[in-house]
């Protein structure tokens, strides 16, 4: 008989998931704020984001969490770069290994596909963010202005 393991990714093993910024390609980004079930840092504004399932690839995983989240598919997706994200959550040392990607969507088309992650979603302008951003925002911002990638 098989024995199930009790294990958490990004605490017993290095996570690996898939950040990405949607945008209309006009200047705006869609965001979304995190509901009270998810597992870190409720009720902050989020650009969105997955674990990476056994077999796919980074892109792959990218525009499956697009379309669970916001019901779209990605157009002119860009990878910007890789990085190590060590944190605490709730006193434990979490890391997680992040790809970080752009995407254009249709905002026409966007709606919440996880309702149960998500209370509400909205478009705004770079660097008109609604507050609390989630911890990671600045840094991913900074990451693609490095890249040199407009949005």
């Amino acid at each position: 008989m098989k024995k199930s393991l009790d294990v958490r990714k990004g605490i017993d093993f290095i996570g690996v998931t898939c950040v990405f910024v949607c945008h209309d390609g006009k200047g705006n980004i869609l965001l979304h704020r995190r509901s009270g079930r998810c597992r870190d840092e409720q009720g902050v504004w989020d650009t969105g984001g997955g674990s990476m399932e056994f077999g796919e690839t980074f892109e792959e995983t990218v525009k499956r969490e697009i379309r669970e989240e916001y019901g779209v598919t990605a157009k002119h997706l860009k990878q910007i770069t890789f990085l190590n994200t060590l944190r605490m959550h709730e006193g434990i040392p979490t890391h997680w290994v992040k790809a970080l990607f752009t995407a254009e969507v249709d905002p026409r088309k966007v709606k919440i596909g996880e309702p149960d992650k998500m209370d509400e979603i909205g478009w705004f302008p770079v660097g008109k963010f609604p507050k609390p951003m989630h911890s990671e925002t600045v840094r991913n911002f900074r990451m693609i202005k490095r890249a040199g990638v407009k949005i």
